[in-house]
């Protein structure tokens, strides 16, 4: 839970609908760390499909997480959240002004968001399992998909300096990254592509980064 009582006495109440390991809300909590907003997590376990719960499925249809409660409103998809604070909360911003460095940051992210993250979901992962594939295979296919996502994400920001994804400034990029690199990890991913290594141990060392980690979330539960 993250609450700051002047914040909330002004009317403004956040409410993060959340998974400590998830790396989609994961992103969620770093903007929301990054624009210093306060918020209460309502933390919903996978593990044992909380986030199926009628209650929670009347708020997002989806049964995902994240959703963000913001004054009785809810908002689904991480990236759509973290557009939304964006533009609600535009410092320090997560997106540049030019809109083709804009364009290039938001494709980076929705290469990850996209086309990697789906594949270790957990919901599809038991999908796979439960038409007959074993375990060794589900893994695979998904260290597969996320190894040739990470090369091809690396080689997209080559030309870059850092210490970020897109620079010197922390973006929506960096964002999505950190949290992907977490989870390659937790499959036994190729990881060590050093320009990606290089901005994670940047990031990591954000105290908005540090906050938002998923051992450092109040329904963290390792075992």
């Amino acid at each position: 839970m993250r609450r700051n009582s002047a914040l909330f006495a002004a009317g403004m109440e956040l409410v993060l609908h959340t998974y400590w390991r998830s790396s989609a809300a994961w992103r969620v909590r770093i903007v929301l760390a990054l624009k210093g907003l306060a918020w209460d997590a309502a933390p919903h376990d996978l593990r044992i499909n909380e986030q199926t719960a009628p209650d929670y499925v009347a708020r997002n249809p989806q049964g995902l997480v994240p959703a963000l409660e913001v004054d009785g409103a809810v908002l689904t998809q991480s990236l759509a959240i973290i557009e939304y604070l964006e533009e609600r909360y535009p410092e320090p911003p997560v997106l540049p002004t030019d809109p083709l460095e804009r364009a290039r940051i938001r494709a980076f992210a929705m290469a990850i968001a996209c086309d990697i993250h789906p594949v270790q979901n957990l919901r599809v992962l038991r999908m796979l399992r439960s038409r007959g594939l074993d375990s060794a295979t589900v893994d695979g296919w998904a260290r597969e998909v996320m190894e040739s996502g990470l090369a091809a994400c690396s080689r997209l920001i080559e030309d870059r300096s850092g210490p970020f994804c897109f620079d010197a400034a922390i973006t929506l990029a960096d964002v999505v990254l950190i949290p992907q690199l977490a989870n390659a990890r937790r499959f036994g991913a190729r990881t060590d592509y050093p320009r990606l290594e290089a901005i994670e141990a940047a990031a990591l060392a954000h105290p908005a980064f540090a906050a938002a980690r998923p051992d450092a979330q109040g329904d963290a539960d390792p075992a």
